[in-house]
């Protein structure tokens, strides 16, 4: 089984503590986390604090994956 780096952001605001854990291939989800948050009035969480952590999650790096070269096929002249 492969392994997966996991990316955490995180943001305390008062008592309260947003964390949130994703790998590369869940970013979008991500993202739309944070927006669900920030339309939840029952929840400290703004839009702002979504704007920020949505960078966060953008400038995450996608982790190097090893993947083979394939040189371009030779075309008969």
């Amino acid at each position: 089984m492969a392994s997966r780096d996991i990316n955490v952001i995180a943001l305390v605001k008062g008592s309260e503590r947003y964390v949130f854990l994703f790998d590369d291939e869940s970013r979008d989800e991500t993202l739309k986390a944070l927006a669900r948050h920030a339309a939840n009035p029952d929840l400290s969480f703004s839009w702002y604090d979504a704007s920020v952590l949505s960078q966060k999650v953008r400038q995450a790096r996608p982790r190097n994956r090893s993947v083979g070269f394939v040189p371009p096929a030779d075309h008969a002249a």
